[in-house]
């Protein structure tokens, strides 16, 4: 693996002191038509670094293309990108990683603003979020569905980011190689937003250039497939990260619709001694137990997620942050 110095005071940008391994990580699928593009943009903007295209059978000469661009190509079988993404963070090693779609709509030479706010600010994921620079770019039901997922995810988990779909970003090597991907399909950039989000790890956001889709390439979004795909996709995450609310919640339903159901028997019963509706009174004791059940289903999940959140921290913690070095201070010498 190469080493290369990120950013240089020679070209004019912030100083950095330290030599590390970049790789561009490029995850494509019949991207023929733009993905030369994506490599010798990186290359240029990142003379230093590996890109790494990981080809998903794709049935063009999208393999033929990225290698004669100078990239290292490698397949991965299973198809869709969360099957890429874990395969390209278990098998590259690197200091920092960039991820990028190969359809050359992101903004290359942002990568080194991107990568020098990761190490300078010890940041283990920044995300490029997408400013418009052609109308076709950003086709607009992609751009609600964007708004409407990211505004849900930061009202349920914090979110501090604009763009949470964005497939640009940049990593720490802790963040690749603890992070545990469970997705399968597009919806990876969500995972990748929500791990780091439920670590509360330290992430930024830069604004960056996107541009519409060269000419014969095409995008495999599907508006509503892909968007219900994220949302379903978030639910899921809200009930293994949140058990406790996402189950308080069931249960306070299912204790309001008990309730309710019992208030009319309960007042029969009080003015005439008699219970005329059985049925209806076995509905509500029912549904008050499976309301407990819940909510006590809701704090053996707490302490169990608890624990699994421990254990990737721990896990996490068992590489340095961006911005160290390999090096230990000396005696009298104190920690940056």
């Amino acid at each position: 693996m190469r080493h290369v110095a990120e950013v240089t005071e020679e070209r004019g940008e912030p100083a950095a002191v330290v030599r590390r391994r970049i790789v561009v990580l490029v995850p494509c699928y019949n991207e023929e038509a733009a993905i030369a593009r994506v490599v010798a943009d990186f290359r240029a903007c990142l003379p230093d670094a590996v890109v790494y295209v990981y080809d998903n059978n794709s049935t063009d000469r999208t393999v033929e293309v990225a290698r004669a661009a100078g990239a290292v190509v490698r397949r991965e079988p299973r198809q869709g990108k969360g099957h890429v993404v874990r395969r390209m963070f278990a098998d590259v090693e690197a200091d920092v990683y960039v991820l990028v779609d190969g359809d050359a709509t992101y903004d290359a030479p942002s990568a080194r603003a991107m990568i020098a706010r990761l190490v300078e600010g010890g940041l283990d994921m920044v995300v490029g979020a997408r400013r418009d620079q052609e109308e076709a770019a950003y086709r607009p039901g992609h751009r609600v569905g964007n708004r409407m997922l990211t505004g849900f995810v930061a009202r349920v988990f914090g979110a501090p980011f604009v763009d949470m779909l964005s497939g640009y970003r940049v990593f720490s090597r802790r963040f690749v190689k603890s992070f545990p991907v469970l997705s399968s399909g597009f919806e990876i950039e969500t995972e990748l937003t929500i791990h780091a989000l439920n670590l509360e790890l330290p992430v930024a956001e830069i604004e960056t250039p996107y541009f519409a889709r060269p000419p014969g390439s095409v995008s495999k979004l599907s508006t509503w497939r892909d968007g219900l795909r994220i949302l379903a996709n978030i639910v899921r995450l809200y009930r293994a990260e949140r058990p406790l609310p996402f189950f308080g919640w069931i249960g306070a339903a299912l204790a309001a619709v008990s309730i309710v159901l019992a208030i009319p028997i309960f007042i029969t019963y009080v003015e005439r001694g008699v219970v005329p509706r059985f049925p209806t009174a076995l509905l509500s004791t029912g549904l008050m137990i499976l309301a407990w059940l819940a909510v006590a289903c809701g704090l053996v999940l707490d302490t169990v997620t608890r624990g699994r959140r421990e254990m990737k921290m721990l896990a996490y913690l068992a590489h340095k942050a961006a911005g160290e070095t390999a090096r230990e201070p000396t005696v009298g010498e104190q920690r940056p």
